[in-house]
């Protein structure tokens, strides 16, 4: 009978479906702020619908940097001396502080504008390494139309960035580009860190006909001062970011990064399962929304097109 009974038990185990390892998945972010936050989000729950679960067979780790470029460089090390299975980084400083604490743990990086500029790898398709991740790259000529459609009459881009931010100085150079081929101009404003948002937001006014605010961690971290600024002097704000547009900002054309997390987590799995990093393509996260805010635009002395209004994903009232 035993023989039987062996032959039983193996071929039980062989239908049921196979468990996930223990894994320690260890993520960072340059600050918190909602669209940061629902990439963290979607990364775990893509980990969850894989088999890995959190307490269970997995420890998901997270640290902020609170905004703090040495205290992510402090982090990254932390997280090489741990080694856990993965690490995942959010946003451009956080990627580049952990990409330079390891060569040999695993690392997916997101919400990251400009990976190649970035430093972060050199070749998108065939990254190479322990690195591999997903681009959030804006599409800067789509936020130009719906800034124009919106207001036919604009003129002048205000930029408010943190210069010191490498995924902004990308985006600025687009910007620019993007803006000669619609006739506009662009001004800069710089904050190098959260106190100095509204002031640089104010230095604005007079000179630009809007704000736009591009996946500026620094930026978005103190939102609601350049959201006074814009509602106190009537200067219609616009973001890259869809989830600041219900903290105050006119509209957004942009990824769900709920759904960006997701599709990192997926990469993540791939990772956790024996794919090696370097050996899959860098992309850029798929899917767009249009987010409208026409309390936000009434604010600023901005009436939404009807165009827009019914093509919107979301409207806020």
């Amino acid at each position: 009978m035993r023989p039987i009974l062996l032959a039983l038990a193996a071929t039980l185990a062989l239908s049921l479906p196979a468990k996930a390892d223990d894994v320690t998945v260890a993520v960072t972010a340059i600050v918190e702020h909602p669209a940061l936050d629902a990439a963290r989000k979607g990364v775990l729950d893509a980990l969850t619908a894989a088999g890995y679960k959190e307490g269970e067979n997995l420890k998901f780790v997270f640290e902020s940097a609170q905004g703090n470029p040495a205290t992510a460089a402090q982090i990254a090390r932390q997280f090489a001396g741990d080694e856990p299975n993965v690490i995942v980084p959010i946003s451009t400083p956080s990627a580049q502080a952990v990409v330079s604490s390891t060569r040999d743990i695993p690392v997916v990086f997101t919400a990251v504008s400009d990976p190649l500029g970035a430093q972060l790898v050199k070749n998108m398709d065939k990254p190479g390494g322990n690195v591999t991740g997903l681009s959030d790259m804006s599409p800067v000529a789509e936020h130009l139309a719906l800034i124009k459609e919106i207001l036919p009459d604009v003129k002048t881009i205000g930029y408010l960035y943190n210069s010191g931010e490498a995924n902004s100085v990308s985006l600025l150079a687009v910007l620019k580009a993007e803006a000669e081929k619609a006739g506009l101009k662009v001004v800069e404003s710089a904050a190098t860190k959260s106190a100095e948002v509204q002031g640089a937001a104010r230095a604005l006014i007079g000179r630009a006909d809007v704000i736009y605010i591009p996946t500026d961690n620094t930026i978005i971290s103190a939102l609601e001062g350049a959201v006074a600024v814009a509602e106190e002097s009537k200067l219609p704000l616009f973001t890259a970011d869809t989830d600041s547009v219900s903290r105050g900002s006119i509209a957004a054309l942009g990824f769900n990064y709920y759904d960006v997390g997701k599709q990192t987590g997926e990469i993540v799995v791939r990772v956790l399962k024996g794919e090696n990093p370097g050996d899959i393509a860098v992309k850029t996260a798929a899917g767009s929304d249009l987010v409208v805010n026409k309390a936000a635009a009434e604010k600023m002395g901005v009436t939404l097109p009807q165009s827009v209004l019914s093509r919107a994903t979301k409207v806020i009232e």
